[in-house]
């Protein structure tokens, strides 16, 4: 299947939802027969950004080396879901610039909700002064101006926050397709 490639950035708070959604949004794209790569911030800290902290510097520097990746891939027909918290506005907006084709979904839930989600304790660590420079705690986190996709997990179901990626991707050429889940 010929595709074009494009990067789906899914930005937003720990806990947010974010790498819920890219794995429901990959499950599809690989039923459909997609060529498609996963990069979850997590899995990228362990392995392409090993080492860097998280101070803003850190975390910019972690943010570009996805993108670069991220556009090596798109440039050569790949989808590439991004699941990564990337706090800052500035960045994110360097890395659209650098990649051309790229879909910025807001994975947005307010901040008491991602920390009731919060399966690994880290909220629980950053308010007790365990964990410093924590999203969302002692550290900003900038929300999209303008992005493509606003999914409100806190309000809707997965198969709604699903079915807007793939109706975005679908609008803006990317997916030939009609792809949707049942709500």
């Amino acid at each position: 299947m010929k595709q074009r490639g494009v990067t789906v950035w899914f930005t937003g708070l720990s806990g947010a939802g974010k790498t819920t959604i890219t794995t429901a949004v990959a499950e599809l794209l690989k039923e459909k027969g997609y060529g498609f790569e996963i990069l979850d911030g997590d899995i990228v800290r362990e392995n392409l950004t090993k080492g860097l902290g998280f101070s803003k510097e850190d975390r910019d520097t972690n943010i570009r080396r996805i993108g670069f990746v991220s556009h090596l891939l798109t440039r050569n027909g790949v989808i590439v879901l991004v699941s990564a918290i990337s706090p800052y506005r500035e960045i994110r907006e360097e890395v659209r610039g650098t990649i051309g084709d790229f879909v910025e979904i807001f994975v947005n839930a307010p901040l008491n909700v991602c920390e009731d989600r919060d399966v690994k304790g880290l909220y629980k660590r950053a308010r007790a002064g365990e964990i410093k420079s924590f999203t969302g705690i002692d550290d900003p986190y900038e929300p999209p101006l303008n992005p493509e996709v606003e999914c409100r997990t806190d309000l809707e179901e997965l198969s709604e926050s699903v079915n807007k990626v793939f109706a975005k991707l679908q609008e803006l050429g990317y997916i030939q397709e009609q792809i949707a889940v049942s709500v």
